[in-house]
């Protein structure tokens, strides 16, 4: 399991690969499977750990010279105990650099995608998808994929469902989590709370260039009483603020290929509603873990429906779906079958 170097493994706050990563590992060691991740230094995992950078990179996301450094280790590693048959398959969460290089692994490799498509990524996975056995996190993501790009399997995100706490009563608060900006919309959730009368909490990062937007489009409906921004939350106070909410506000402007906090919501049994983009609809079934809606007006007038819906059933589809160990199932279902398939590597 090949994560990315930026931050540990579960992550301490933001870090929704490595939380995709650290559920999907502990599930497949669960499952009884032999799992090595290499990870950023301070991670930790029932897993075989083996850190390779000397510190993690938390500001530095996507920065080509430690991904670079990342992968380079981690093949070094990798490639002596490939002849050795230590390894059934490479399972790569780390962006773009072990892709490009995966043919020079006599191994076969597993490559998600957790990222959208955009024309540089569309030329670059056009060039290099080849080389993975290539998994999508929903059909959402796979539909705007460039022409020749074909996925093995969609697989949703897992979640650990047994981490959330099913909380049936609700305290009065909407909620919105997500990295502050445009396309990720808590203005557009400050709209239709205030629409709709219910006081709305704020979670997440301000990331470095979206300050301007901050003081501009949140900072001033900050009061503290109707809209409350508490930063970046982790841990059991995040499970906490997730359990409590009457409802997930996701009123998103661009086509997102999952979104982890509404599987983290429904499994507190908190419903979601969401504007129709991206993945939304794959999680949200209309009428029964949240809503569907057009705007912000559709979104406040959803609210009021909030109460007819069971957290139990939102916590069931959860379950179903995108629990871990559901999650795991299938992969190692899709690692078998990669693994059995002939490796033409460079060398």
């Amino acid at each position: 399991m090949l994560a990315p170097p930026w931050i540990t493994v579960p992550p301490s706050g933001y870090g929704g690969v490595e939380t995709v990563v650290s559920a999907l590992t502990e599930a497949l060691v669960a499952l009884g499977h032999e799992v090595t991740l290499f990870c950023a230094p301070g991670s930790t995992s029932s897993a075989r750990v083996e850190t390779l950078l000397g510190a993690t990179h938390p500001d530095e996301i996507e920065r080509a010279l430690y991904e670079s450094d990342h992968v380079a280790r981690a093949f070094a590693a990798i490639e002596p105990l490939d002849r050795l048959g230590d390894f059934d398959v490479v399972h790569d969460h780390c962006g773009f650099t072990a892709l490009a290089l995966a043919d020079r692994l006599d191994v076969p490799f597993v490559h998600t995608l957790h990222g959208p498509f955009d024309a540089g990524t569309a030329a670059f996975y056009a060039g290099h998808g080849h080389k993975a056995a290539l998994v999508a996190i929903s059909a959402a993501q796979l539909r705007s994929a460039p022409v020749g790009v074909v996925a093995d399997a969609i697989i949703r995100n897992p979640v650990d469902v047994a981490a959330w706490p099913l909380r049936e009563t609700k305290d009065d608060y909407l909620l919105w989590v997500g990295r502050i900006n445009a396309e990720k919309g808590p203005h557009r959730a400050i709209a239709a709370a205030r629409a709709a009368g219910v006081p709305l909490v704020l979670a997440g990062i301000v990331q470095p260039g979206q300050e301007a937007f901050f003081a501009a489009e949140i900072a001033p409906h900050l009061d503290g009483e109707h809209v409350r921004f508490v930063g970046e939350t982790g841990g059991a106070a995040k499970r906490a603020l997730f359990a409590g909410a009457r409802g997930l506000l996701m009123p998103i402007r661009w086509s997102e290929p999952f979104g982890m906090v509404m599987i983290e919501a429904l499994a507190c049994g908190t419903p979601v509603i969401a504007f129709d983009e991206g993945a939304a609809p794959e999680v949200v079934v209309h009428g029964v873990t949240g809503f569907l809606v057009a705007d912000e007006a559709a979104m406040a007038a959803a609210v009021l429906s909030l109460p007819a819906l069971s957290p139990r059933a939102c916590r069931a589809w959860v379950v179903e779906h995108c629990d871990a160990a559901v999650v795991a199932a299938q992969y190692a279902e899709l690692y078998a079958s990669v693994a059995a398939r002939p490796v033409a590597a460079d060398g």
